[in-house]
């Protein structure tokens, strides 16, 4: 039981840190959204993906350490929870200390990471916002009323205002 107890604090450990690699880029990549480069934002997306590969794995270990102690404990591993075997191992201080670390460690980096999501997720929604709002305004342009402007022959000239109906520039 004490090897099954230091292998789920082990994993435990290293899935800390892999989420406190995975907090510290998702708060690198806040000022990139921010600043719109697409090409720093692939580039720390593909980081992040590496990093949840390697918390995917972490969380199979998990998992298969919690089974182990669940069989051992002869309880069922769908109602053995952390907070549950934290309380289990009172007889056994430096374990429980241990494990109770690593778990309060666990839910504090889970929670900031949540709250940068939701930072970075907010900041996107409204970049696409204002990339709606830039397509709109131009499509408005382009059917902008025409002027009033008349020829000789008393006939309107045609004129419209704003973008003339040349297409999309995409050098501006």
């Amino acid at each position: 039981m004490a090897s099954l107890m230091e292998t789920l604090i082990d994993v435990l450990d290293r899935e800390c840190t892999e989420y406190e690699g995975l907090l510290a880029l998702s708060q690198k990549k806040t000022p990139i959204i921010a600043s719109g480069s697409l090409e720093d934002l692939q580039k720390i997306t593909d980081d992040e993906q590496n990093v949840v590969i390697r918390i995917n794995h972490l969380e199979k270990q998990r998992v298969e350490a919690t089974k182990d102690i669940a069989n051992v404990l002869n309880r069922d591993v769908d109602s053995l929870k952390l907070s549950n075997l934290i309380e289990m191992l009172a007889g056994r201080p430096i374990e429980q200390g241990q494990l109770k670390t690593a778990h309060d460690r666990l839910q504090e980096i889970v929670r900031n990471l949540q709250r940068v999501n939701e930072q970075n997720k907010e900041l996107l929604t409204n970049a696409l916002e204002m990339v709606e709002f830039e397509m709109n305004l131009l499509q408005a342009m382009k059917a902008a009323p025409e002027t009033a402007n008349y020829n000789r022959g008393a006939y309107t000239a045609g004129n419209t205002m704003g973008v003339p109906n040349s297409g999309f520039d995409a050098k501006q």
